[in-house]
């Protein structure tokens, strides 16, 4: 079979830490949302999630598909979780913490990563005063709800992001001390639209990130599924095919319709490029899977 980058899935390396925060970037956002609300509120043709991307602090186009939302859907609390925040720069999180005021709370299993964003967030003047929480941890499906609660975001928050490259599907499944309005989770991808698979759980479980395709996570349709069981639709992917988007049902339904995994993968380029014999490559090795 011909080597083809899609295999290569989201990536791990951080490769753009914006260092300040920038007021244009903060009145530029302010004007999107005003305007996302005018469109609602006038009936007029929304985009799609591709349409809306950007990147500020997220890796890729997520700061723009996560204001795009909650520009639809409000945000009572303004609170968000990070697990897997890395250094707290360049993540789903810190755009909403730095230019819009949220309260956060960053988890990483690193110290360097933590003792990173605790200078960055100290001394950045949007943050200086009130930064976001930031715990190390080592996080599985025993202790999740405990680090959650023990810093003092159980209940109703408005984003919640997960991405371990792991046991993420386990962890997720186990989360019962928080309400989030709005989820987002990285699927793998190679994995394929139609098996609901993912990893078999071991809360000790490090990927190898020498050995491609990676094998880690879940597949989308198993996180639809699972979203489903807990009260939340599937609503779109980003441009690369890697992280999805899922919001609390009752939410904007009229205006974020639900997407199956086939749509989505129908629907994104990249994931167009999809081939059923690549899901043979996730067993090399004797890696095993679990339908879930």
């Amino acid at each position: 079979m011909k080597w083809n980058p899609f295999l290569h899935g989201g990536g791990a390396e951080v490769t753009h830490i914006p260092v300040h925060a920038d007021s244009a970037a903060q009145i530029a956002q302010v004007l999107l949302r005003m305007q996302y609300q005018q469109m609602r509120h006038s009936g007029c043709q929304l985009p799609d999630l591709a349409d809306v991307e950007f990147r500020c602090h997220s890796q890729n186009g997520e700061d723009g598909i996560l204001l795009y939302i909650f520009s639809l859907i409000g945000t009572p609390t303004r609170k968000s979780v990070e697990i897997c925040a890395g250094h707290g720069l360049e993540c789903n999180t810190a755009n909403l913490i730095i230019n819009h005021g949220w309260q956060g709370l960053l988890v990483d299993g690193s110290q360097s990563n933590i003792d990173s964003a605790k200078a960055f967030y100290g001394a950045h003047p949007n943050t200086g005063l009130n930064p976001p929480t930031l715990a190390r941890a080592w996080v599985t499906a025993e202790n999740v709800n405990d680090i959650i609660s023990s810093h003092g975001f159980a209940g109703e928050v408005d984003l919640f992001s997960l991405d371990v490259d792991g046991v993420d599907y386990w962890i997720w499944r186990a989360i019962d001390c928080m309400q989030p309005r709005v989820v987002v989770l990285e699927f793998n991808s190679v994995l394929g639209p139609d098996e609901r698979l993912t990893i078999p759980y071991d809360p000790e479980f490090r990927l190898d990130f020498t050995k491609l395709p990676y094998k880690c996570g879940a597949s989308l349709a198993a996180f639809a599924a699972l979203g489903r069981e807990k009260g939340y639709r599937l609503v779109g992917v980003q441009s690369l095919g890697f992280n999805a988007f899922f919001v609390r049902t009752g939410l904007g339904d009229g205006v974020l319709p639900e997407r199956s995994p086939v749509e989505c993968f129908a629907r994104v380029e990249r994931l167009r490029a999809y081939h059923p014999d690549w899901l043979q490559l996730m067993y090399a090795d004797g890696q095993r899977w679990q339908t879930v």
